[in-house]
C-alpha cells in the first residue's frame, strides 16, 4: 500500500525556511568550490608545463593524494585536524561576527564550516581538472607549440594565448563534468554540521518525521540544479566547445 504524502509539513513553516536556507547554502558552496578548484588547476597546469621535474613532480602528488582519498575523509581532516593547526587569532577572527560576510540569502560564508567545505570541495575537484584539462591541452597540436616559440612566445604566454582557450574548449564538457559533481558531492559536508541542503532535509526528518517528503524534495532541488547549472555552463563555455555540444545534440 502506497503512502499517503504529507508535503504540508516539508513545504510550510520552518522545514520549509530550512530547504530554502539549506538550497542557497549549497549554490553558494558550489560557487566557491568551483571558483577555487579552476585557480588551482590553472597554477598546477602551469607548473606542470612550466617547473620541469620538480613541478612535474609536485603536481603528481598533488592528483594522487586527493583523487584516491575519499572526500569524506579530506573534509575530516581540513574540519577536526588542519583547523585546529592555524593560528588562534585567526581562528577567533573567523568565529567572531561579521555582518559583512553574509551572502545573499542570509549565508554566513566566514564561518569555519563554509572555509573547511568550500576548501575541502575545491582541492578535491582540482585534482580531477588538473587532468581533464590537461587531456584537452594534448589535443592542442604541436605545430602551434612550435610556431608561437618560434615567434618568441615565452612558456607563460604560450600557456595563457594558445594552449588553455583551446585545451578548455576541447575539455569543457568534461569539466561541466566535474564542476556538476562537486555541487551533488557538497552533499557530504553535512558530516562536518555544514548546513547545506542535505543537513537540512536530514533535520526535517528529525523534527517532524516527514523523511520521505523532505528527501523527495530535496532530490528534485539536486535535480534542477545540476540541469540549470549545466545548461547555463554550457551556453558560458568556449565558442569551439558550444559548437561541439550542438552537433552531439542534432
Amino acid at each position: 500500500m502506497i503512502p499517503l504524502l504529507d508535503w504540508h509539513g516539508v513545504l510550510t513553516g520552518q522545514p520549509l525556511q530550512w530547504i530554502i536556507s539549506g538550497f542557497l547554502t549549497t549554490l553558494w558552496v558550489t560557487v566557491a568550490g568551483i571558483l577555487l578548484a579552476t585557480v588551482l588547476a590553472v597554477l598546477f597546469l602551469a607548473l606542470r608545463l612550466a617547473g620541469g621535474r620538480i613541478g612535474n613532480g609536485l603536481v603528481a602528488v598533488w592528483v594522487s593524494l586527493f583523487r584516491n582519498t575519499p572526500l569524506l575523509v579530506q573534509l575530516l581532516f581540513w574540519y577536526f585536524a588542519a583547523w585546529n593547526l592555524l593560528p588562534l587569532a585567526f581562528r577567533d577572527f573567523i568565529n567572531a561576527d561579521h555582518r559583512w560576510s553574509i551572502l545573499p540569502g542570509d549565508v554566513w560564508w566566514l564561518t569555519p564550516e563554509f572555509i573547511c567545505s568550500a576548501w575541502g570541495l575545491g582541492v578535491f575537484t582540482s585534482a580531477f581538472l588538473i587532468e581533464e584539462i590537461e587531456s584537452g591541452l594534448r589535443a592542442v597540436t604541436s605545430g602551434q607549440r612550435e610556431a608561437a616559440l618560434a615567434q618568441g612566445f615565452s612558456t607563460w604566454r604560450l600557456f595563457r594565448l594558445i594552449l588553455l582557450p583551446q585545451g578548455l574548449a576541447n575539455a569543457w564538457q568534461p569539466i561541466i563534468g566535474q564542476y556538476l559533481n562537486l555541487m551533488k558531492l557538497s552533499s557530504l559536508a553535512s558530516g562536518i554540521g555544514f548546513a547545506e541542503l542535505t543537513y537540512q532535509v536530514r533535520q526535517i526528518e528529525s523534527y517532524n518525521a516527514h523523511a520521505l517528503e523532505a528527501f523527495a524534495v530535496g532530490t528534485v532541488l539536486y535535480l534542477l540544479t545540476g540541469i540549470i547549472a549545466g545548461a547555463i555552463l554550457v551556453r558560458l563555455g568556449p565558442k569551439h566547445a558550444r559548437v561541439a555540444a550542438k552537433r552531439r545534440n542534432a
